[in-house]
Order: structure tokens, then sequence, then C-alpha cells
């Protein structure tokens, strides 16, 4: 069985955010990158222990984007990928992303797409529906469990107000969220192996980008806190009425 998952870059959570060229570029100096939890934690290592039940399992990881990637690129062979491909193409267009990967996925024949239910930095949450489409292949979101027996896969996933169990055959794209796996950290012999693990460049197809960024704009500041005595409740009202508006 030949699985792909879809890894990305994106900044550390405790980055700090800025941008430039009148709001419509993200300021990368400075900046601690990472490899995309929801891809790391729960895609990838999904896949490393269905390889770690059966051997014949490969797992090739593909990412999107610049020279610049190949070192989280490296990250993801050290835990447990036999091979990776970087398509050169930096892009913000989701259906874009999602078109270079059906191509690679189409060429490769895949039996099983993972990846992140979303990119911490975007939270977009579109690639793995747009990826289904484009190869017309099912596809489970949100997925919290994936079990495999034979060609048919049964899997968890949330719904409002609950859980449900699906089952789809293979071919199949999951997207993956908390539940499905748990955290790996790379250990010394995976880190010496990514080293020579095969990293193919990919130039992009040719795709008519949907979306542009036309700003970004950073979340208001926190106004202070306002303290209203305890025997004072007619005050807190009179607050909550004509200042902040929610009564």
């Amino acid at each position: 069985m030949k699985i792909l998952v879809c890894i990305s870059k994106t900044p550390d959570t405790t980055a700090k955010i800025a941008f430039t060229d009148n709001n419509t570029k993200f300021v990368t100096e400075g900046v601690q990158w990472i490899l995309n939890p929801y891809d790391e934690w729960y895609a990838l290592v999904r896949a490393i222990e269905l390889k770690e039940k059966d051997p014949s399992v490969t797992i090739h990881l593909i990412n999107i984007g610049g020279a610049d990637n190949d070192a989280i690129i490296r990250k993801a062979l050290a835990l447990g990928g036999d091979e990776a491909i970087r398509v050169n193409l930096e892009s913000t267009d989701s259906f874009t992303i999602a078109s270079q990967i059906a191509a690679i996925a189409k060429e490769g024949a895949y039996d099983l797409i993972f990846t992140g239910k979303e990119t911490i930095d975007y939270n977009g949450s579109s690639i793995g529906g747009m990826v289904a489409e484009l190869l017309d292949m099912p596809f489970v979101s949100l997925a919290t469990k994936f079990e495999l027996n034979g060609s048919v896969a049964t899997l968890n996933r949330e719904i409002e107000g609950g859980e449900e169990t699906v089952e789809a055959p293979l071919p199949l794209v999951v997207s993956c969220q908390k539940g499905m796996a748990e955290q790996r950290i790379p250990n010394m012999k995976g880190i010496m192996g990514a080293r020579t693990k095969p990293l193919k460049l990919v130039e992009p197809v040719a795709v008519d980008a949907l979306t542009s960024i036309a700003s970004f704009e950073l979340p208001p500041a926190k106004a202070g806190v306002k303290l209203v005595p305890a025997d004072q409740p007619e005050e807190l009202v009179r607050l909550l009425h004509e200042e902040a508006k929610v009564i």
C-alpha cells in the first residue's frame, strides 16, 4: 500500500506576527518555522503506525513550497517517511496547492492520502476536500480514528454534538485531527537516516489561482479591564448596557 502524506511549513505559535507591503505580505524575518502540527502529529504519525503493522506500506511526503521548506521535510523524513516530493511553488491559493497534490497523487497511484485537518497559520481546512474532488475519491474530514481492514477503512469523526463511525473503500483521502495518533519525536537513527532519503524536486503544473490575498490585519488590542465593586451591581448593569452593549 502506498500512502501520501501532505505536509506544510507554518510559523511557530510563539512567533511574533507582522505584515509589510501595505499589509499584503507576512514578515518572515526572525520567524521560527515548524512542521504543521496537524500534519506531523496526526497524519504522518498515523501513517507510520500503519507501516509498523505492515512493513510493505510505503510512505511518501509531499510539500508545496520553496527550498527553505527542505528542513521541515527532512524532519518529517526523520520521523518515518520513506521519501519526499517538493513541488517548487510558493502559493497561498488553496486550489493551486490542491491541484499540485492531486497531480502528484494521480501519477503515483496512491491508495491513501492523509492531510492534517488544517494549517495553524491560515486555518483553511480546505485542501483535503479539494484533493478528493480533483481525484474523484471519497473524502472523510476531521477523522479522530482510522483502522484498515483489507481495502476498507473504518473511521471515527467528530460531528455536531457527537461522533460518527463511517466506512469507506480505498483509495481514500482523509483529513486528520487530534485523536488520530500521538506525537512522536525523531530519534537519532531517524535523523541520520533522513539525510540520505530521497527528496525529489518537481516543477508545478500550470493552474489558474482562484484566490489572492488582498490584505492582512492583526486583531485589535485588548481593552483594559474595568473592576466594579461587588456592592454596585447597578454600575455593572450600566456598563454592560451602555459601553459593552451586550444587554
